[in-house]
């Protein structure tokens, strides 16, 4: 569990104007294998660059992640960061004032003097920012790797379901499990709507509660397969 700071509508307002014109100062400097809340890349990229790693025969894989990174964010160390590029002290200050605005802690309002509240659009900037000293030394040190925020892989980087596995190996065998389930989940319904016990009052009564056929039943195939599966299935 981690307290959130929702901005109100004004304060989000105004957090969006920052990040759209600080995005344009940063982004440009950061670390190519920084993937997380960029303009441009998803996790579908990340996923790709670490599929290139282990095509190029890199085998081992190190799953990193900052413990409670959000939470302990130096608030001096990050606005030292952001101001290596920005001059404007107004826009130094409405930062700061941003991470000190603290959370709700039960219904009283409790100051915040580190971390970067999580909740807002400027959060995800900031913490790249202070990440990309990271990244920096990564590729100093000559390493292979995908950060995504606050996640970094030196080496896999997988997450969602049947959506997003269209870029792994793992998709085929994904689309025959979901398959067999729509199967048997119809054959299940199908068993429970059948009144009389006739093949013609269980298709009636399907299609009165809105279940549709398989969509991918080949021509000529038994008219109540797409609702009871197939045979063998």
């Amino acid at each position: 569990m981690r307290p959130l700071g929702i901005p109100t509508v004004l304060d989000r307002l105004i957090q969006q104007a920052l990040l759209e014109v600080l995005t344009p100062v940063f982004d440009p400097a950061f670390s190519e294998h920084s993937y997380g809340f960029r303009p441009g890349r998803s996790a579908h990229d990340a996923v790709e660059a670490a599929r290139r790693y282990v095509e190029e025969g890199y085998g081992w894989v190190v799953d990193l992640d900052i413990e409670k990174f959000f939470d302990r964010v130096n608030h001096d160390v990050l606005m030292a960061r952001v101001a290596r590029r920005v001059r404007d002290k107004r826009v130094l200050r409405l930062i700061r004032r941003y991470l000190q605005a603290g959370v709700m802690v039960e219904g009283v309002a409790v100051r915040t003097d580190e971390g970067t509240p999580q909740g807002g659009p400027l959060s995800p900037l900031l913490a790249n920012i202070l990440l990309d000293e990271l990244d920096k030394e990564l590729e100093r040190r000559g390493h292979r790797f995908v950060r995504y925020a606050d996640d970094c892989r030196l080496n896999h980087y997988l997450r969602g379901w049947l959506a997003y596995f269209h870029v792994a190996d793992a998709l085929s065998a994904l689309e025959d499990i979901e398959g067999w389930l729509h199967r048997r989940l119809r054959a299940c319904v199908w068993s429970s709507h059948a009144p009389t016990g006739s093949a013609r009052g269980c298709l009636t009564s399907l299609k009165a509660i809105a279940v549709p056929a398989m969509p991918d039943e080949p021509p000529g195939a038994d008219p109540h397969a797409g609702w009871c599966g197939r045979s063998g299935a």
